[in-house]
């Protein structure tokens, strides 16, 4: 079907939906909106005409179920990128992804354009474990082209039994020749908590992986534990975290601010879509200064906990700006299992900041930003110059500290990510650490202790064994990254052995944005004396930036 034949179903199928909508669910808006009501009713007859005409005397015979199809694509191409429809198994798949367990490779994925595109790989799953990155897109699975297929087609080719494997064809943006990874599925058990534990300098860490059902009953449980070994600051680490169920979040600031207290309120076009979400329990955790963690890939609700634990002066929020994924959809059963999530509202924290970043829809929305046309100095150039905007709009917490509106968390003081080096993201990618010691420990397991540490000669015997799968490891490549994969060695090995926390624990040692975090409670003991840091470190880089 030509665009131009699209186009016509659409508009006119848009009819129908607005018929739906004014008469079942907004009966008074549509008398005070006759004229309206009736271009509507128009629309309908040109959609009849358009549709049955074309079924009776096209020169083929057509599948009406198809023409419906890219009636609705089509519509929706109007709208923002969160406004989906939904199929019966697309539903389901949906509604899975809230519930905590599934089965497949540990990726959470979006069509963007034409590709299936890696939000996120979940951490200590198959695909994370082989180095499948956010923003990696999805071009074939077993040899099977993947562009243009839907969401649920691809999850259905990625799903299969626990031991099999699978083949990913990726691109990745700022990589010229496709790279191909082969994962044996597993069976994904999302614990949104993976990692608590206390540090060796008395700081306590939880990692909140995303908002599900479970999120509040596993950060209580492991803020009890943490508080019970006695600690003297927390880190609560959202990188990555896209977000999930709104409430959880609530639930989750309720821990820091207590009862009654206004988080989270939306503001839409009709009135059902503005809401207020306030804490409901008389909770409220003290006693230890708290620092948020987030970077680029922390969304949605992870964005609305670290805001607010800003908003009330709870936490002081360190990192990267985050996503800017600020808009409330709705998902709403349809007729036969069908269902369509629709984008009714934008989400506001306490201080009145929006956290939806309008540049992040108009890139998903941009053909040349989809077809991966941008090169990474234009999308800096986009990115430099909406922060510039972004720091134009000033809002206040409530002890009176200046924050930042305009799209997604502004921290209060910025560390930057830590990039892998070529060497590493080639032994990443052809999951080398992993391989390797799964060899090592068929021959050592039992003099691999807790107290393991990758020697030299380990560390040229890995080298020897990444040369033997075509990955070059030249003097200079290796110098420039010979902690990294010190340290990588021994997590592999020792999470062999003692466990996927074990692991996480030395992976964090060459954390480098953890580590800074982790510095500040060596420097200050309370949290205003935080703030006064983080204010006087602002206040350097306008005067830098002024001269």
């Amino acid at each position: 079907m030509n665009k131009l034949s699209k186009i016509i179903l659409s508009v006119s199928l848009i009819g129908w939906a607005l018929v739906g909508i004014l008469f079942l669910n907004s009966s008074t808006v549509v008398a005070e909106n006759d004229a309206q009501s009736s271009n509507v009713y128009k629309q309908m007859r040109l959609f009849n005409e358009v549709l049955f005409k074309l079924r009776d005397n096209y020169v083929e015979e057509l599948d009406m179920q198809r023409l419906i199809d890219a009636a609705i694509e089509g519509m929706l191409d109007e709208t923002d990128p969160h406004t989906n429809f939904f199929t019966p198994d697309e539903f389901e798949q949906f509604s899975t992804d809230t519930k905590g367990e599934f089965g497949g490779l540990g990726i959470t994925i979006s069509k963007k354009g034409d590709y299936i595109t890696v939000v996120s790989p979940m951490e200590g799953t198959p695909a994370y474990r082989v180095g499948i990155l956010s923003g990696d897109k999805i071009a074939k699975v077993d040899g099977e082209s993947m562009v243009g297929v839907s969401t649920n087609e691809a999850i259905k080719k990625m799903r299969g039994e626990k031991g099999t494997k699978v083949e990913l064809e990726i691109i990745r943006p700022g990589v010229e020749e496709p790279l191909n990874f082969e994962i044996v599925r597993d069976i994904i058990k999302i614990d949104s908590v993976p990692y608590s534990f206390k540090l060796d300098d008395g700081i306590g860490y939880i990692r909140i992986r995303q908002f599900n059902a479970n999120t509040t009953e596993e950060l209580r449980s492991s803020l009890d534990e943490l508080e019970t070994a006695g600690i003297r600051g927390l880190v609560i680490d959202l990188r990555f975290n896209p977000g999930g169920l709104l409430r959880e979040a609530v639930n989750t600031v309720n821990e820091f601010v207590g009862k009654n207290k206004l988080v989270v309120f939306t503001k839409g076009r009709i009135p059902r879509a503005n809401q207020e979400y306030y804490t409901r329990y008389n909770r409220q955790r003290s006693g230890y200064p708290i620092v948020v963690l987030i970077n680029e890939g922390s969304a949605s609700a992870s964005e609305i906990f670290a805001g607010s634990m800003q908003d009330y002066d709870r936490a002081l929020v360190v990192g990267k700006t985050s996503f800017g994924k600020g808009s409330v959809q709705n998902l709403i059963p349809l007729s036969d299992g069908n269902a369509i999530k629709i984008t009714t509202a934008k989400y506001y924290i306490k201080s009145g900041r929006c956290i939806h970043k309008e540049l992040n829809d108009k890139l998903l929305k941009d053909e040349r930003y989809r077809n991966g046309d941008y090169s990474k100095e234009e999308l800096e150039e986009m990115r430099q110059e909406l922060e510039e905007k972004t720091h134009n709009k000033v809002f206040y917490t409530v002890g009176g500290r200046k924050v930042y509106g305009g799209g997604g968390i502004t921290p209060d003081i910025e560390i930057d990510n830590d990039l892998l080096t070529d060497l590493g993201v080639e032994l990443r990618r052809k999951n080398t650490f992993f391989n390797f010691s799964v060899e090592y420990m068929l021959e050592n397991e039992d003099t691999v202790t807790e107290d393991f540490e990758a020697d030299q000669q380990l560390v040229q015997d890995f080298l020897k064994f990444a040369e033997t799968k075509d990955i070059k490891c030249e003097e200079t490549a290796v110098d420039s990254c010979y902690s990294w994969i010190q340290t990588e060695l021994t997590s592999n090995i020792i999470g062999r052995k003692f466990g996927e926390t074990a692991s996480y624990k030395i992976s964090l040692r060459e954390d480098d944005q953890l580590q800074e975090a982790l510095d500040l409670f060596d420097k200050y003991d309370t949290l205003p004396e935080m703030f006064d840091y983080a204010a006087k470190i602002k206040e350097s880089k306008k005067e830098e930036k002024d001269e």
